[in-house]
């Protein structure tokens, strides 16, 4: 059974949350435009060059630094594990992930695309309409995407062709998305207060949850072979099982988006009433 170990109070309003090259967790503070580190029991921050930039998603890179987004400032980040800080221009960047093909993709909400970033530093991208939203690697290799606006969830080849499968239900506004432990591809329905699979052959099974004004927002998958997500509106910790079973843990605080699983198997989320949560599953 979940229990809460341990709230570790930040600076701020942590939205995203992951584990670092390091072995710290890297977080963003969405109001305050900082990078944070929490490792060897302390919490260092790193401000960046334009406050009001809403850092948003962060993920470790393939080349042992740390990736985020800005999204209000449009811009694609990378800071170092000593906290150097560079930026490439974006429009409207959200999520990211490092693909199979160890480059880095990232979505472009406000402009409708979802990009690739060589290890070299070439960009190349390809149009989604709909406001792309989270993106994650798929156990076929591929990239799969949350299209928020376009109810849809797309698929895009490593080559950038795209094929896009609508949801079944009206205004669901998927957004978080990760891969399950079951060669499936795992979502949240924000508008809708439910969770989605779709396969690799582009079914989808949707499963409501019991408070559909709770809002899901990231999702991940955890080391007990279940999938777990944030509930932003209702403050909750859900848990889904592969056939569908749905259980909560109440968190302290509010407003919780990201999540992440770090290698001793506890999960961490980011609660933007400003702290960080440990869990053990």
């Amino acid at each position: 059974m979940a229990e809460i170990v341990q709230v570790l109070d930040v600076p701020g309003a942590p939205y995203g949350v992951v584990v670092g090259p390091d072995d710290a967790l890297w977080f963003t503070l969405v109001a305050q435009g900082v990078i944070g580190r929490y490792g060897q029991g302390k919490v260092r921050t790193f401000p960046l060059e334009q406050s009001d930039g809403q850092p948003t998603v962060i993920i470790a890179g393939a080349d042992d630094a740390l990736w985020f987004t800005e999204f209000h400032g449009g811009r694609l980040g990378r800071i170092t594990t000593e906290g150097s800080v560079t930026s490439t221009d974006m429009e409207g960047p959200y999520g990211a992930c490092i693909g199979s093909d160890q480059a880095l993709w990232f979505t472009e909400l406000q402009a409708g695309r979802v990009g690739r970033r060589a290890a070299d530093g070439t960009l190349t991208r390809v149009d989604v309409d709909g406001m792309p939203s989270m993106i994650t690697s798929g156990p076929d290799g591929a990239l799969w995407v949350t299209v928020n606006q376009g109810n849809a969830i797309a698929r895009v080849d490593h080559d950038l062709a795209a094929r896009i499968h609508p949801l079944p239900t009206a205004a669901a506004g998927p957004v978080g998305i990760t891969a399950g432990p079951d060669d499936a591809l795992w979502f949240t329905e924000i508008g809708t207060g439910a969770i989605g699979r779709i396969d690799l052959d582009g079914d989808v099974t949707e499963f409501s949850l019991p408070d559909a004004a709770a809002r899901p927002h990231a999702i991940v998958a955890g080391p007990d072979g279940a999938l777990w997500f944030t509930e932003w509106a209702s403050g909750r910790l859900g848990r889904i099982t592969t056939g569908g079973e749905i259980t909560h843990l109440d968190l302290p605080g509010a407003e919780p988006h990201g999540l992440t699983v770090d290698a001793a198997g506890y999960l961490w989320v980011a609660m933007e009433s400003g702290a960080l949560v440990q869990v053990s599953l």
